[in-house]
């Protein structure tokens, strides 16, 4: 059986909380996923989570950081779709999720259902390891990710928002 979800881990280890994704999916490797699911830590790797979307995936859940926007130790639940991407331009040596998933159809792909379960973060520095807040949000995470994959494939409406 091929699988049919990819859940993403996306961020840098050596900024902070950045390492968010990172950190959950290392998580979410120790238990067990089901059959079909794949689970990837992509860091800072946009060209290859942009290739490796082009297999064709029935669902994508991305796990990432989310800066600026709140207060941190909160856990949100986006569904992401095209006309929330606008355009990005893919850099070869970064991770912008907004530009990797809108460069999709140049390469040739489509976005396949997508939702975000992203971490208000708080400290951002050069630094390894997650603050204090931020990993005390890594087993919610993990729990968030694992009552998707349970989840009969359909549009999730926690919370809608643009992506930047």
């Amino acid at each position: 059986m091929r699988p049919h979800t990819l859940v993403a881990g996306i961020g840098n280890i050596f900024l902070g909380d950045d390492g968010f994704g990172c950190e959950v999916v290392r998580r979410l490797h120790l238990s067990a996923v089901p059959e079909g699911v794949r689970v990837v830590d992509y860091g800072i790797r946009g060209m290859h989570l942009a290739y490796d979307l082009l297999v064709g995936w029935d669902r994508l859940v991305l796990v990432d950081a989310l800066p600026d926007r709140g207060e941190p130790r909160r856990l949100e639940i986006i569904e992401v779709r095209p006309e929330h991407l606008g355009v990005g331009e893919l850099d070869a040596h970064g991770m912008s999720p907004v530009a990797v998933l809108a460069s999709l159809g140049a390469l040739g792909g489509q976005l396949p259902p997508t939702v975000l379960v992203g971490a208000q973060v708080s400290d951002l520095s050069e630094r390894i390891g997650l603050s204090a807040e931020v990993e005390a949000m890594v087993p919610e995470a993990v729990h968030a990710i694992h009552a998707l994959l349970r989840e009969p494939q359909r549009a999730h409406r926690h919370q809608q928002a643009e992506v930047r």
